[in-house]
């Protein structure tokens, strides 16, 4: 369905990948992976043909239909939340409009309503609003919502809209980059399930492996500067990628082995005459042995280290009958729990239900409507928000100042240390805060939070805008913890290592 063949992209001096030969097939689904600034997007864009390739070609069957996630769309807030879905199947969406008019005239023109009838038919447009709705509810619209404005939805459900719009359009080849961000656990299972029953051609980028684990039929990974094809999802191109790299390791320790006891032949006997010649010879086989040169991989994982000061007592923090509510709308409603020390708690639910009002609740970002937060002896909480606004506006913040800010009675040395370990080095501790990127932001939190040493973390989807990589790492980091872990998640992964 889509053929790359010999293709490149480099900006300048930097290449971003040389030499991708492949072939995208129908009834396959593709996870597209690697880490953050390989080139997944930019790959991507050039399938969708919003980036051109350094070199190379990419060609398309003809008649060929993307449906492409563009999360840059101007939206129209007036327009109703079903109609911009349907939007997505244009031919029938524009037959069905025509056709409203033309009903509403007293003397419609006949030969043009059997034709529109012609068209509606071929595109199933007749259940179009039916399919639209459908999957708008699978993507976690409220059945009652579908009919309202799109100004009525918060910026994490128009996205949503948008994803329902690609989907209802079923084109031949689906073009998704993160399509499970802002879902919630029961919509990214729905569109998993949708996924798995598509008949097209899929390529898709996520930082979600439960999610790729369960859609992904093969895997592309952008790494060692080209584009290598697995087949199988995602643990199964993890293994198979292990076990490659251990083989090339493996054959290339055996032929340096075979080298130096070759070399060690010719220095001890190149003087001797009775050997001369035995020595010459095996310089001459030295010298036909090739030695494979391994790229380096563009993975680089942090080295998460969480540590707390001092235990805290046994219980940790007591719930009491929390109320909120924004007005007439009720968030939580008689809340009570206690959590012991060393418990790791996973706040979990759908979208908008309140997990993150119980988060800042529990930190004192936000007052309860009624009820109280009771915090145990000697408890120190360290709190990682889902927006990290405050971080990048901080007045003239840079990795460096921002971590030194909770410990100035420490090194720089110190500080560049824990920023090391989160993957800054050398200028880049210097870079504004208002410059990072969302993955870089977190890192940077994660580093001033260890620096802290609580002995309670509270996280409110750690995992957003962070990579494979940094993820493992952090799921790591957070099961030799010691202290006491609330967090909210959407990554199933993530909740099942750690809950």
């Amino acid at each position: 369905m889509i053929a790359l063949s010999g293709l490149s992209k480099s900006y300048g001096a930097r290449s971003l990948f040389s030499g991708v030969s492949l072939q995208l097939n129908k009834g396959e689904r593709y996870g597209l992976v690697g880490a953050n600034g390989c080139g997944k997007t930019t790959l991507l864009k050039m399938l969708i043909g919003d980036e051109p390739s350094t070199d190379g070609q990419i060609t398309y069957v003809r008649g060929t239909e993307l449906g492409v996630l563009r999360q840059d769309q101007f939206l129209d807030d007036n327009e109703r939340i079903v109609d911009v879905a349907m939007s997505g199947a244009e031919k029938a969406a524009s037959a069905l409009r025509e056709l409203d008019q033309l009903s509403a005239q007293a003397d419609p023109d006949i030969d043009r309503l059997g034709e529109l009838n012609d068209i509606l038919v071929a595109h199933d447009g007749y259940t179009l609003e039916a399919r639209a709705g459908e999957i708008l509810i699978g993507l976690g619209i409220g059945p009652g919502q579908i009919a309202d404005k799109l100004g009525t939805l918060s910026g994490g459900f128009k996205l949503r809209v948008l994803l329902a719009k690609v989907l209802v359009g079923q084109p031949d080849a689906l073009l998704l980059d993160e399509p499970t961000n802002h879902l919630d656990i029961l919509s990214i299972r729905w569109l998993e399930q949708f996924l798995q029953s598509y008949r097209g051609c899929v390529v898709v980028i996520s930082h979600d492996r439960r999610f790729l684990d369960r859609t992904a039929t093969k895997i592309l990974d952008v790494d060692y500067g080209t584009v290598i094809q697995y087949r199988g999802n995602y643990t199964d191109f993890l293994e198979q990628k292990s076990g490659t790299r251990e083989r090339k390791e493996a054959e290339i320790a055996r032929v340096e082995k075979t080298i130096a006891e070759k070399q060690a032949f010719v220095d001890r006997f190149r003087a001797k005459a009775s050997k001369a010649r035995q020595a010459q010879s095996r310089v001459k086989q030295i010298e036909k042995i090739e030695v494979e040169e391994l790229a380096p991989s563009t993975r680089r994982s942090p080295n998460f280290g969480f540590k707390s000061r001092r235990h805290s007592g046994r219980d940790v923090v007591k719930l009491k009958g929390l109320n909120k509510s924004y007005g007439d709308k009720v968030v939580l409603s008689g809340v009570s729990a206690e959590f012991r020390r060393g418990e790791r708690i996973a706040v979990i639910g759908a979208n908008g239900i309140g997990k993150s009002t119980l988060l800042k609740i529990l930190t004192g970002h936000l007052e309860p409507t009624s009820g109280e937060v009771e915090w145990g002896h000697e408890t120190h909480v360290g709190y990682f928000a889902q927006d990290h606004g405050d971080a990048q506006t901080h007045e003239k913040a840079t990795p460096l100042s921002y971590v030194w800010e909770v410990c100035p009675e420490q090194t720089t040395n110190f500080v560049r240390g824990h920023l090391g370990r989160m993957l800054f080095t050398r200028d880049e501790v210097d870079k504004p805060m208002s410059a990072l990127s969302g993955g870089e932001t977190a890192r940077v939190v994660f580093a001033r939070i260890a620096v802290e040493q609580p002995n309670v973390l509270v996280l409110d989807e750690p995992t957003n805008h962070l990579d494979m990589e940094t993820i493992e790492g952090l799921t790591q980091g957070l099961q030799e913890y010691d202290g006491t872990l609330i967090f909210v998640s959407h990554d199933r992964h993530f909740v099942s290592q750690l809950a």
